[in-house]
């Protein structure tokens, strides 16, 4: 069913058409009808299914025409990036109305976004401690709120913001219609809901604990020692499009992409210590092409959405099973292919195990072939030694493994089975619907002999958003 079916007024059709979408995903289909008839709705998702079009499109076509008398929605979101690129989405979709959105945030002066509130605005997209110090000074007002959205609820209320919702929750007016959208439900979520919502239709699309099947993904044992030295090689020996990498502090990120720089990488980083125009640029950069490669701590799990984002890799495994999830599925969005790599240490079988529970299923543990296992570990800050070239991407060696499998040379932009140990992927088909631009080749997992249709994107994610 194409959007045109959806019961969304032309001005918006008009819009998702100028982006080149035509099919809208499955949390579309499911959410839309029940947001344009005026329902609460909770709603889950993985990653990636395109959660924001399935509420932006439809209260857009609620408002209708700009008022200026306040905002009618409030949109809360857990990071700034993340409210960013929500009332980007905002935009895109409504360039064909005159409804105004303002984004309100931390990290940046308070003048122009006063400005924006002052000057009347249909739509707030705010992280709550931003949006608690406007409502605190009485520079915005929720008295003539019609929609209040609480987008990622999951990751709001594990950074801490339960208090804050709950205060913002209390200055809306009674009769509202209230959105909650998260991918996983845990019971924190149900006690929030209870108060917040008002017999809610559940909208539930996939499993929530569950990787995007566009991923492929395994872990790669090795010493401690050597784990900077294993994360080079696997970037020179994988033709990768833009790469993703994952640490757990924020020095350990500065570290990482010191020595990343150090190695002929261009490197970007992210983390709560930069300031917000350092966010804004490096985010910007990765996802024009600038910057091939992101060091970010879980700042980014849920806060990036960058069209083909071909490989994530987790350098420190993350201390939670259900953030695994989310970091990888930073990649293979909207029906790309994505690999994930884990660099994992001996002492983190158990953090192994817990993410293998969580997600039903064994992660293939591979070598890759020619990396020195045995070699002596590198001084423990700094790069040392020649840098290997980095100019020629296209001319990267082919991923391979060792010893049970792992990636002998395949074609690009096709996919075929993981091998090694533990659970593989079988070859898969492409996605139906309508196709996208079709994604850059890179490099993947694949096994001898097996030769799928070449992937191609459908439906319609965040990823895509910031490509303007």
């Amino acid at each position: 069913m194409p959007f045109s079916q959806l019961g969304l007024p032309p001005t918006l059709i008009n819009g998702v058409k100028a982006m080149g979408y035509v099919d809208p995903t499955p949390i579309q289909l499911r959410a839309i009808p029940v947001v344009l008839g005026g329902g609460d709705l909770i709603a889950s998702a993985q990653t990636g299914t395109g959660k924001t079009a399935a509420f932006a499109l439809p209260v857009l076509a609620r408002l209708g025409k700009h008022e200026a008398r306040g905002p009618r929605v409030l949109v809360l979101e857990p990071t700034r990036e993340l409210a960013a690129q929500v009332e980007t989405a905002f935009r895109d979709f409504g360039r064909f109305t005159d409804i105004r959105a303002t984004v309100v945030h931390g990290g940046v002066g308070y003048g122009r976004q006063r400005s924006e509130i002052q000057a009347g605005t249909d739509i707030v997209i705010a992280t709550p401690g931003r949006l608690m110090d406007f409502l605190s000074e009485g520079t915005l007002r929720l008295d003539g709120l019609k929609i209040l959205i609480l987008d990622e609820v999951d990751r709001m209320l594990d950074m801490g913001f339960v208090k804050d919702v709950k205060k913002i929750i209390a200055r809306c007016p009674k009769v509202r219609q209230t959105l909650f959208f998260s991918a996983t439900v845990p019971p924190e979520i149900e006690e929030v809901a209870r108060f917040a919502l008002h017999n809610p239709t559940r909208v539930e699309i996939g499993v929530a604990r569950t990787v995007n099947k566009s991923v492929t993904h395994a872990f790669y044992p090795v010493n401690m020692g050597l784990k900077f030295d294993l994360l080079v090689a696997l970037l020179e020996k994988t033709d990768f499009h833009s790469c993703l990498i994952f640490s757990r502090t924020k020095h350990g990120a500065d570290k990482i992409a010191r020595k990343l720089k150090a190695a002929n990488h261009s490197v970007a980083v992210l983390h709560a210590n930069r300031s917000q125009s350092q966010r804004v640029e490096a985010l910007e950069g990765f996802k024009s092409g600038k910057y091939e490669v992101m060091v970010a701590t879980d700042i980014a799990a849920r806060g990036i959405d960058v069209a083909g984002v071909s490989h994530v890799i987790n350098y420190d495994i993350p201390a939670n099973p259900e953030d695994y999830v989310h970091r990888i599925g930073r990649t293979g969005r909207a029906a790309a292919i994505g690999d994930a790599f884990t660099l994992t240490t001996p002492d983190q079988a158990g953090d192994i195990k817990a993410i293998e529970r969580f997600i039903g299923q064994k992660v293939p543990q591979l070598q890759l072939e020619g990396f020195n296992y045995g070699a002596q570990p590198r001084p423990a800050m700094g790069f040392q030694g020649a840098a290997p070239a980095h100019g020629q991407h296209g001319q990267r060696p082919q991923h391979s493994g060792r010893g049970g499998g792992g990636y002998p040379p395949r074609q690009p932009q096709q996919r075929a089975q993981h091998s090694g140990q533990g659970q593989g992927h079988a070859p898969r088909s492409a996605p139906s619907g309508q196709p996208g631009p079709q994604v850059q080749g890179h490099g993947g997992f694949a096994g001898a002999g097996a030769q799928p249709a070449p992937r191609k994107f459908g439906g319609l994610s965040r990823g895509r958003w910031g490509q303007r």
